[in-house]
């Protein structure tokens, strides 16, 4: 395969929405529970810091896998879940979590 069709391919546009050491982790706990606000979310994931986090999120976000929520209020949160897009991942990151379990 050259180059050029590499860049085109599929798998290569799947994992390079979803590489990163947080990525995947986010995914997966969005597609179990649904909504997390920023900070529950971030004390879920060991580990990882605010601006890391906040980082992965913005990606996620412009790859259309997840959706942001800003709700009104002192202070003002945020909310995080899976858009339509990112809901297909789901049963792939359950096999990932199986497999890695087996």
């Amino acid at each position: 395969m050259k180059y050029t069709e590499f860049e085109n391919c599929g798998l290569k546009k799947s994992l390079d929405m979803i590489s990163g050491k947080w990525n995947p982790l986010i995914l997966y706990h969005l597609f179990h529970r649904g909504n997390y606000r920023f900070n529950e979310l971030w004390q879920t994931i060991p580990k990882v810091s605010k601006k890391v986090l906040t980082k992965h999120l913005r990606q996620l976000e412009e790859n259309g896998l997840i959706e942001r929520k800003e709700i009104q209020g002192f202070p003002p949160r945020t909310s995080y879940n899976l858009s339509n897009k990112g809901k297909k991942l789901g049963p792939i990151l359950k096999d990932l979590d199986d497999f890695g379990n087996s």
